[in-house]
């Protein structure tokens, strides 16, 4: 907590470092694209036992296969800021026997700091998701587009203090940091 109103005074030029802040040089930009993840082999089973569903906030979606055993969430991308992606939309784990939920709302996915950063229904930020590994990077150039494409990025819940917000908020035992939650891809196109 110190350390994010720290960057914050540091940001707003309440505070002297010396140096600029790395995120105050970084210019926001457009980009296109999508964020998807496909949920690991028995979160949604695990899930599902405990009355835990997981819904798209528009534009995001979310499709669940035939079989009911995994679910893909798939959100439009619409920002760039350094090494973090903004996307749309969101996704919302509610607990169908109580009817509280958790809401990410605007995800930011940062390949620097390897993060799923959420806006909660308080309106504060938090680290929804660590990325542990990410399988490979391409670049593609075309005329006018350059399109970057990140696969394979492996979705944990980000440490203890988060599955257990999860795990309070949704009545469940469900939310483990240790267990992969799901494998994403993120593909970004900026113009040139």
């Amino acid at each position: 907590m110190l350390r994010r109103l720290l960057t914050l005074a540091c940001a707003l030029g309440l505070v002297a470092t010396g140096a600029p802040a790395a995120h105050a040089l970084a210019k926001t930009e457009p980009v296109g694209g999508t964020f998807s993840f496909s949920t690991a082999n028995g979160i949604l089973p695990t899930w599902e036992a405990e009355d835990i569903v997981l819904v798209g906030s528009a534009p995001a979606s979310v499709t669940t296969t035939a079989t009911g055993t995994r679910a893909r969430v798939r959100m439009p991308l619409v920002a760039r800021t350094g090494t973090a992606y903004a996307a749309a939309g969101g996704f919302r784990l509610t607990n169908t026997d109580t009817g509280e939920s958790v809401r990410c709302s605007s995800p930011t996915i940062d390949t620097r700091a390897r993060v799923v950063d959420c806006v909660m229904a308080d309106g504060t930020n938090a680290k929804i998701f660590t990325i542990t590994k990410i399988r490979s990077r391409s670049r593609v150039t075309g005329s006018s587009t350059i399109t970057t494409i990140y696969r394979g990025l492996e979705l944990k819940i980000d440490g203890q203090d988060m599955a257990d917000l999860l795990n309070d908020s949704l009545d469940t035992y469900s939310f483990s940091p240790y267990v992969r939650v799901g494998v994403g891809d993120l593909i970004i196109t900026e113009d040139r």
